[in-house]
């Protein structure tokens, strides 16, 4: 059955998708700042839930905490293993106030925090604490975001299942805005040059210190105002810009990624399949060029309850 693609518009909802980036940040610094150091930064994300956005479980003490927004009805949820529990209404409101309720709800629940109130990845940041500029909710933009992001987590989990070998979880990297699955073929990567606008050189280094092949999607930005699905290889091997993909994918030589818009996915016949098919043309243009085993990485896509077949 054809899932529902909602429209995504960047310029009806860039204001509360710029506020929402900053508010999504304020959580993810607090899992950032209580939870241990994982490879690749993978203990930083969100994760797409039946709801909205979630840290899912965070270590805090003796206890367990998590930290949801909630898309549907519009809260923001913060939760604890001792019981307790506080939620902040979704409605406009500046980042400096959404700072100072999410800080006084953890702090309810029985948490001692601090995080760095700079923002990461955004041009022009303005500490959290003292950011009265971006001060947008837009609750039915917000929603057909999540909703966009329940379609495209369908697609990258199937895609996921189909890799013996490392592969991330599918997770939303709050820094870029995105939500991405990465492939690695096993093999340590050249040293990465940092230099990425907002992110620490020693991250971005332990985040590429392996050979991958990743893709995602990003609702859009200032600098690329329209929603997309992203693919791109570290080390980029020789040849790979000119890799055949599905029409209406194309690389990039300014972002230095191959694109493919979420309207043509939306608009196509079967948007599931075209999606599949440049998640795939992508990956196999990144691991048969760059020489990756893929005999003994890969296996047939997973199906519910069947197990893989050995």
């Amino acid at each position: 059955m054809r899932r529902d693609w909602p429209v995504l518009d960047y310029a009806q909802w860039r204001d509360t998708a710029l506020t929402l980036q900053l508010w999504t940040q304020i959580v993810g610094k607090i899992r950032l700042a209580l939870a241990p150091w994982r490879n690749h930064g993978w203990q930083v994300p969100l994760y797409v839930t039946a709801r909205g956005l979630g840290t899912s479980a965070i270590p805090a003490g003796a206890e367990l905490i998590d930290i949801e927004f909630d898309f549907v009805d519009h809260r923001l949820l913060c939760r604890s293993s001792n019981g307790k529990a506080r939620h902040i209404v979704l409605q406009p409101m500046t980042v400096a106030a959404f700072y100072g309720a999410v800080m006084e709800a953890v702090a309810a629940i029985g948490v001692k925090v601090r995080i760095n109130l700079l923002p990461n990845e955004v041009a022009d940041p303005i500490a959290f604490d003292k950011d009265t500029l971006h001060a947008s909710y837009d609750g039915a933009a917000a929603h057909r975001f999540w909703r966009a992001l329940v379609q495209v987590e369908h697609v990258f989990t199937r895609f996921q299942s189909c890799f013996l070998g490392k592969v991330s979880p599918v997770h939303f990297f709050w820094g870029s805005f995105d939500l991405a699955v990465t492939r690695f073929s096993g093999r340590t990567a050249p040293r990465h040059p940092g230099g990425v606008p907002g992110l620490p050189d020693d991250v971005t280094r332990e985040a590429y210190s392996h050979e991958v092949s990743s893709a995602g999607f990003w609702p859009g930005s200032d600098g690329y105002p329209q929603p997309a699905f992203y693919s791109y290889a570290y080390p980029e091997p020789p040849g790979y810009r000119a890799a055949s993909v599905p029409a209406g994918a194309s690389f990039d030589e300014r972002l230095g990624e191959f694109v493919l818009p979420y309207a043509a996915v939306r608009e196509a016949a079967d948007p599931d399949g075209l999606l599949l098919a440049f998640l795939s043309t992508t990956y196999a243009a990144a691991a048969d060029l760059g020489g990756w085993d893929r005999a003994a990485l890969e296996c047939p896509m997973g199906n519910p309850g069947i197990p893989r077949a050995v």
